[in-house]
């Protein structure tokens, strides 16, 4: 991609203005006539929102939504939709011990609403659930567990001493099963570090005390060992950066096989809403441990931090040197129409193209992955390689906030176009012409829209940084 060596935050406010103001059309058309017995929303078809069973993984985006737009515009009409739509749709997904997507639903929902009551934007009122809620959810979360064996021959990863880790490795299982580690779910221990914060411990069998800090950080670490690949020669495809969408384990005895995919177009290569999930998750954590005390870091923390920042570091610089000039991605990097557009990556992509579609929603996730990534070596004594990753991030966003991406029609009630859910079992509408997914909007990319646009809006005005852990330290 094409990184603007001088744009500022500052650049985006008036883009950032627009989509606020068409975002509130969008939510109310959508609270207007959506009728949560049909399940949650998932993506547009023809511009209309539907569901799709596969699980219900997307609801808390919704009702985030409505409360990121409250808290960017102060209209209070939206604190209420987000407010009710929380308390009265959420409390399932607190106990939802099926799914690895808490830090989706619980933190973009009850997350969102106590960082609002921490920065006095909404009453006290419900903060006792909201702290119960979130603790709860660290717990179930971390409750879905498969553990892996420290015996094995681990793949060539810089900084990794299997021997001197001082916690048992494993991961919170996907919803395929005990075999299965998502790269998606960096980004859900996002619940586990709130209900550590918040004071909560897994209770087990037998009253064993389990840690949610040893199990965010075992997570985090098996991968960055399993799911990132660092150009060491791991196998024939092993370039740094790429990442696996899911790492395939024999829960018997905890011993890798291979990688895999449920979205990509194969194991080999690299689906780039996987890519961005990995980017956002792991920078995301990386701050979390830079706002602890020092008496709060834990030999766990200190063995986790290396990998999870090479780990970070490594998948911004695939993205960056795998994405088109403007900074969007085709939905997976070795995707095989992608020969028929010939030198793809050095013009804008084409999302009217006929052979492959892009991702908006990935890169909705990615740049704010790399904002939070700069804004972190920044602070570090790192700031060339810090601005290089911040100047990626907002020219990302200034491409998802203008056309062809930013939806301007009043009848569509997607943010963001171009998105796509599961290319690979055909879910995505396909309009007449072009001959691939176009066109619509999916519930997660319109959430990270909302929450990229707050973070820079922030960001240009001098405001209270927008993080996660704003839910438990104030």
């Amino acid at each position: 991609m094409d990184i603007d060596a001088a744009i500022q935050p500052q650049d985006l406010l008036p883009l950032i203005a627009r989509v606020w103001k068409l975002s509130a059309g969008k939510l109310t058309a959508i609270a207007s006539r959506w009728d949560p017995s049909r399940g949650a929303p998932v993506f547009t078809v023809q511009g209309r929102y539907t569901s799709r069973g596969w699980t219900e993984w997307t609801e808390g985006f919704l009702h985030g939504s409505a409360l990121l737009q409250y808290d960017a515009t102060g209209d209070t009409a939206f604190l209420q939709l987000g407010r009710h739509g929380t308390i009265e749709r959420m409390p399932t997904h607190v106990t939802h011990f099926g799914v690895h997507d808490h830090g989706f639903n619980v933190v973009s929902t009850y997350g969102n609403l106590r960082r609002l009551i921490l920065e006095g934007k909404h009453s006290e009122q419900d903060l006792a659930t909201c702290t119960l809620a979130l603790r709860c959810s660290g717990a179930v979360q971390a409750r879905r567990w498969t553990a892996v064996s420290a015996s094995q021959t681990f793949p060539p990863v810089p900084d990794l001493d299997p021997t001197l880790l001082p916690f048992s490795l494993g991961y919170i299982h996907s919803f395929n099963g005990p075999h299965s580690l998502f790269v998606d779910t960096i980004r859900s221990l996002r619940s586990l570090a709130i209900a550590h914060d918040l004071g909560q411990t897994l209770m087990d069998e037998q009253d064993a005390r389990i840690s949610l800090l040893d199990r965010l950080c075992a997570h985090a670490t098996s991968t960055a060992i399993w799911s990132i690949y660092y150009g060491r020669g791991r196998d024939c495809y092993d370039v740094l950066g790429r990442t696996a969408h899911e790492s395939i384990f024999n829960p018997t005895n905890g011993i890798y096989r291979c990688p895999s995919t449920q979205q990509g177009y194969s194991p080999f290569t690299t689906w780039t809403r996987g890519l961005a999930w990995a980017m956002c998750g792991l920078a995301e954590q990386l701050e979390w441990f830079a706002h602890m005390e020092p008496a709060e870091k834990t030999p766990a923390v200190d063995a986790a931090f290396p990998l999870m920042l090479r780990a970070a570091e490594a998948t911004c610089e695939f993205y960056i040197a795998n994405t088109p000039r403007d900074g969007i991605p085709y939905w997976d990097t070795g995707a095989p129409g992608l020969t028929r557009l010939g030198d793809h990556l050095s013009r804008p992509a084409d999302p009217f193209n006929d052979y492959e579609p892009v991702d908006s929603s990935a890169a909705c996730i990615a740049a704010q992955g790399l904002l939070r990534l700069g804004r972190y070596l920044g602070a570090v004594n790192r700031a060339a390689l810090g601005d290089r990753y911040i100047r990626a991030g907002l020219t990302v966003a200034r491409s998802l906030f203008g056309p062809p991406y930013l939806s301007e029609d009043a009848r569509h009630e997607g943010l963001i176009l171009h998105s796509v859910y599961h290319r690979p079992n055909g879910w995505d509408y396909i309009p007449p012409t072009p001959r691939v997914p176009c066109g619509e909007s999916s519930m997660w990319g319109d959430y990270h829209a909302r929450e990229l646009a707050l973070l820079i809006q922030r960001l240009a005005r001098s405001e209270r940084y927008l993080a996660f852990y704003g839910a438990t330290r104030p």
